[in-house]
């Protein structure tokens, strides 16, 4: 039997006929006509090359074929009216939802933690597939609903694509401690004289700081390029390397942190986006709403601490 050419409200009426063994109730619960019934009955005995229902004195019987069916078939439809129900309410302790999050290893470890210690309290059957989508290829997967988010710098400007700010950070010169380097202030020679790690996805391309730099004439040495800045932070503690990161990184990550001796270096935004066609859908803004208050109290954590240093 090809399901791709059976009428889906098909079940409805067999699982109404199931229940009341007679014809006319069966329509009366479902909201159609006996005739009706009677054609949609004699749609299914054709489907499935069986009577399915046999009338006698006590009503419509069922056939072994019918009793077969019968427990998937109630089994489908139930789970057909809660994805129906749960995309008009979504009820985060009860849903059993996967979430498909670009974002880069560094925006990993700052949302994923908080992240989860809420799902593991507010929607313990939500899971999080992350991996990162190249950056000319998310409009097409959040479209697609192969992606419900990313996470990302604000690049994309494509109009079917919504989003919103969520975190900003400024890039700062990092070493590791005990380097030589590991002072209050490095001058822009002593800056270029180091050798660099430079963390990008893309395979070529210069980043903000060559940007500026190259504003100037000038160049700095880049050592290493690598697309995880988790794993350039394990070379940073072990050489007398440099890297060029968000500060939020180097302090999480126990690194010594220095003002960069460049001037017009842009701060680092973290955008959330989502496609235009999921905005209404109650389960996409839960999410979204989430990940916002996790960055936007992330922030405030952070903003209390640099004002503590500062006052050291």
């Amino acid at each position: 039997m090809n399901l791709n050419k059976v009428d889906l409200n098909l079940f409805i009426v067999f699982d109404a006929i199931y229940t009341e063994a007679n014809l006319t109730r069966a329509g009366q619960i479902i909201g159609i006509t006996q005739p009706a019934v009677s054609n949609a009955l004699a749609r299914l005995r054709e489907t499935f090359n069986d009577p399915l229902f046999v009338r006698t004195a006590q009503g419509m019987v069922p056939t072994p074929m019918a009793q077969n069916i019968i427990g998937p078939v109630r089994n489908a439809l139930q789970q057909l009216r809660i994805s129906v129900q749960e995309s008009r309410i979504f009820n985060p302790l009860q849903a059993s939802k996967t979430y498909r999050i670009s974002m880069t290893d560094l925006s990993e470890a700052v949302i994923l933690p908080p992240l989860f210690q809420r799902l593991r309290r507010l929607a313990p059957k939500v899971s999080i597939e992350s991996m990162l989508s190249r950056r000319r290829d998310t409009t097409k997967e959040l479209a697609a609903g192969r992606l419900d988010f990313a996470v990302d710098a604000p690049l994309n400007t494509d109009a079917q694509v919504r989003h919103v700010k969520l975190m900003e950070d400024r890039y700062v010169c990092a070493v590791r401690r005990g380097h030589p380097m590991a002072k209050d202030k490095i001058s822009l020679d002593e800056y270029l004289a180091l050798s660099h790690i430079h963390i990008s996805s893309r395979r070529s391309g210069l980043g903000y700081i060559d940007l500026a730099l190259g504003k100037m004439g000038i160049q700095r040495t880049i050592s290493l390029r690598s697309q995880h800045y988790l794993m350039a932070s394990t070379v940073l503690q072990n050489t007398d390397m440099a890297m060029t990161v968000p500060e939020r990184f180097a302090r999480n990550n126990d690194l010594h942190y220095i003002e960069l001796p460049v001037k017009d270096v842009p701060s680092l935004e973290t955008h959330l986006y989502w496609h235009e066609s999921t905005d209404q859908d109650p389960a996409n803004r839960w999410m979204r709403e989430q990940l916002i208050e996790i960055c936007q109290k992330i922030d405030k954590q952070e903003r209390v601490v640099k004002a503590e240093l500062q006052a050291q």
